[in-house]
């Protein structure tokens, strides 16, 4: 099967397949236990890509995202 025609399902299948083939059940669920874990601080990392932005500067790029909704409030 063409790994460019295939469906991002179909590929998590195929991959889980060839994991259970060669690692077997105990070693294919160790592997997605690591692999899932992730790495990283993502609260550092998270302040470095949004910074700290107040809450009106929030609502506004909300607003400016959903022009529709500009004049709801909760």
């Amino acid at each position: 099967m063409n790994p460019q025609a295939m469906t991002l399902e179909q590929i998590r299948e195929q991959g889980l397949a060839v994991l259970r083939k060669h690692l077997g059940i105990v070693g294919m669920v160790r592997f997605l236990q690591q692999s899932e874990m992730g790495w990283g601080n993502y609260t550092e990392e998270r302040y470095q890509w949004l910074g700290d932005p107040d809450l009106e500067e929030v609502a506004k790029k909300i607003q400016a995202h959903h022009p529709d909704r500009a004049n709801l409030t909760t």
